[in-house]
């Protein structure tokens, strides 16, 4: 994908259907979880910012997406987030399994926790 994005709308809307409509679940359940936030490409890829900084990362593949980095979580969601690591920094939800959205939300007030 060796595609140049303006904006987070493109980027979704270069993927097939059914990788689209996750990567928009996954963008509403974000900003469900932090009202306000704010999204830009960076990476080539989508970013949800908080008072202007990058908080976190999304992505879509062809048998996965992808959300980064890991940030600090508790025991429970470390538990949580297991399956879907790979590697030190990157969770990889497989698109043949439904989308674990709770998780991803918890994930999300990680990353705000984290914030600071």
């Amino acid at each position: 994908m060796a595609e140049k994005f303006s904006t987070v709308d493109e980027y979704i809307a270069s993927f097939p259907t059914e990788v689209r409509e996750v990567l928009e679940q996954v963008r509403r359940t974000v900003h469900a979880a932090v009202p306000g936030a704010g999204e830009k490409i960076s990476y080539q890829i989508p970013t949800i910012t908080l008072d202007g900084k990058s908080l976190l990362y999304f992505s879509g593949w062809k048998e996965h997406i992808s959300v980064y980095p890991i940030p600090p979580v508790d025991d429970a969601l470390a538990t949580a987030i297991e399956p879907y690591r790979s590697g030190k920094g990157t969770l990889k939800f497989p698109l043949k399994d439904p989308i674990p959205y709770d998780v991803i939300t918890r994930l999300t007030r990680a990353f705000v926790a984290a914030h600071g």
